[in-house]
């Protein structure tokens, strides 16, 4: 056991000084006006302002050419589809072109029609992958899957899976929608009669239970699985190719792709040009949407693993899709109709309160001295837009009626625990709890992780998809190792997500995050947008 917590403590100290080196290493990217960016491609004058979904980082060295070649700089800021739909429908849109991975979120979104020149630059379907001993196992080597397939394995408990969101990501959205479709037996279009199926309920559930971790991003869902100790995820086709490429070169075992072929559904990658009447704006995107459209880069963009049209990839790219990792370059992809806007929104309802898994979710919250005054605030308003449901389905974040919520205040000890069970007046009180608390002393934010996980200890963790979200302001006192050794003991892994909030200490949060397989989000700028997001995580 010795021996395992020092590997466990190296290792989390590599993964700390890798972070931060990488971190450093974005410092200088930045021009003028790139705050917000994610990402800052080329240097020059002209700026384009794009906001897209995370799985089009990987194709940053493309856009990184133009930029160089045309001598501008495109800033890149990357949020879940469901984000950019929101966006869409805001009085102030502060981006020139916008890039989500569905056409669908433009279509439900743009309802002032402001987005014009909209054009498909790739192609993905959302499948599963699932590791090769155990995809031949389940007999779904070398033959057609459905759905139905799929959930037989889930129900036999032979595979978990992880998979993003349904309301926050669109690889998610699409994988639930897809499930929908083939348990309703492929209407023609999903209403809202379908709906409310109870077999479709029972099955959708019995499905979902199968999710092992969640995610609001799909490309980060990539990256936590190649960190962890997971079966399968559902994620996007060209997603599955970039993690095989890095299992392979790691001499681990890599993932076989499986289409479910009764519920396929596609992510084609539309990028559309925000109109705020500025012509030079307009003709700089259409030059880059041109050079992204043109046959020498869509011959790049296809070596990345997406395809450039419905019916197959060209004999050149072949050796990418490759068969001993059931890619099936050939395969000629139907996409499913989408259902009408209130129809959506009805099934990404259903979603989140009544066909996942439950989430439990403890919250440990800093109330030291620093948090006084307008920090405090905050995280009231924070809380708010979470606890209170109201609030919380404007987002789709609302509870379900078996959600769990745990609210541990700290300073520099524990102040309290509070529990509530479901999405009713638990909840309301929860908030009540948060509101009235007092502010004052220390910080150590470690004593309330371990109260976490010691609280984590009466619950069946399988039923549910549990998460640690930290907000601290101040460098903590307390011991890492002791977190550590209170993880060890309750012998799961939960994620452990942290909020930067004032003067917090990255080094500490990221250790945390890296021990855990989490991540940390700036709360600096916008405290309720950061719990927004990392409430998406499960």
């Amino acid at each position: 056991m010795k021996l395992i917590k020092l590997v466990k403590r190296v290792t989390a100290l590599l993964l700390t000084v890798s972070a931060l080196a990488v971190l450093c290493a974005g410092c200088g990217n930045g021009g003028e006006g790139s705050a917000e960016a994610d990402t800052v491609l080329g240097s020059g004058r002209s700026v384009l302002r794009i906001i897209s979904g995370s799985e089009n980082a990987e194709l940053e060295p493309v856009l990184e050419k133009f930029a160089q070649q045309e001598k501008i700089r495109i800033e890149m800021t990357y949020k879940g589809s469901l984000d950019i739909m929101r966006l869409l429908g805001e009085e102030e849109i502060p981006y020139d072109a916008v890039w989500p991975a569905s056409s669908l979120w433009l279509s439900v979104g743009d309802e002032a029609h402001r987005v014009k020149h909209a054009e498909s630059v790739s192609i993905s379907p959302v499948v599963f992958g699932i590791r090769q001993s155990l995809a031949k196992e389940l007999g779904f080597v070398g033959r057609e899957v459905s759905v139905r397939d799929l959930l037989a394995a889930i129900q036999s408990g032979k595979l978990r899976f992880c998979m993003t969101s349904a309301t926050q990501s669109n690889s998610g959205a699409s994988a639930y929608i897809g499930f929908l479709y083939a348990l309703l037996g492929n209407p023609e279009v999903i209403t809202a009669q379908n709906l409310q199926s109870e077999e479709l309920k029972t099955q959708m559930r019995e499905l979902l239970s199968g999710v092992e971790r969640s995610s609001g991003s799909s490309d980060w869902l990539k990256d936590m699985f190649l960190e962890g100790d997971y079966d399968a995820m559902v994620n996007y086709e060209c997603l599955m190719i970039e993690a095989n490429r890095e299992l392979e070169e790691r001499g681990e075992e890599t993932l076989y792709v499986v289409y479910p072929y009764d519920g396929l559904s596609l992510a084609d990658s539309p990028l559309g040009y925000v109109d705020q009447g500025d012509d030079g704006q307009e003709e700089l995107f259409l030059k880059l949407q041109e050079y992204l459209l043109s046959g020498e880069i869509q011959n790049e963009i296809q070596r990345t693993g997406r395809r450039t049209g419905y019916t197959g990839v060209s004999e050149e790219n072949m050796d990418v899709f490759r068969a001993d990792w059931g890619l099936q370059p050939e395969r000629v992809l139907s996409p499913i109709k989408m259902p009408a806007a209130d129809v959506l929104f009805e099934c990404l309802n259903l979603y989140q309160t009544d066909f996942k898994k439950p989430s439990l979710n403890v919250y440990c919250l800093d109330y030291s001295g620093s948090m006084s005054g307008k920090g405090n605030e905050q995280l009231v308003e924070a809380m708010e837009q979470l606890l209170i449901q109201e609030n919380a389905r404007q987002n789709f974040l609302q509870a379900s009626q078996d959600e769990v919520n745990i609210l541990i205040p700290f300073s520099g000890e524990v102040i309290d625990t509070y529990t509530a069970v479901g999405n009713g007046s638990q909840l309301e009180a929860l908030y009540d709890r948060v509101k009235d608390q007092q502010v004052g002393g220390g910080t150590d934010m470690y004593a309330a992780a371990v109260r976490g996980l010691e609280l984590l200890k009466e619950y069946d963790l399988t039923q549910y998809t549990p998460a640690i979200i930290l907000l601290t302001d101040g460098q903590s006192g307390g011991s890492f190792y002791e977190f550590e050794d209170a993880y060890m003991e309750l012998g799961a892994e939960i994620p452990v997500f942290s909020i930067m909030f004032g003067d917090a200490d990255e080094t500490q949060l990221e250790e945390l995050a890296n021990y855990t397989n989490a991540r940390v989000f700036d709360g600096r700028e916008n405290l309720t947008e950061a719990f927004r997001s990392v409430k998406g995580y499960n």
